[in-house]
């Protein structure tokens, strides 16, 4: 296994997403809102290397957050 810990990998905890003009972001500042196309309850998704590995949802402690993951998401063969 120790070959493999030194491999770097990609990872990406999504929220959501949006398209927006180029105009909208010039103009933001500090506290701007900018929606997402996900609720509040939708599952946040993990990306390894652009695919899609888990569903998971964000847990707030205090200053901590983490990602519970609820689903892996079984490979392709």
């Amino acid at each position: 296994m120790s070959v493999l810990e030194g491999i770097p990998i990609d990872l990406q905890i999504v929220l959501g997403s949006t398209s927006i003009p180029i105009r909208q972001v010039l103009k933001m500042s500090r506290g701007a809102m900018i929606p997402l196309d996900c609720g509040q309850d939708d599952p946040t998704r993990v990306y390894v290397n652009d695919r899609l590995v888990a569903e998971g949802r964000i847990l707030v402690n205090g200053e901590a957050m983490s990602l519970e993951i609820t689903h892996v998401v079984e490979r392709e063969r």
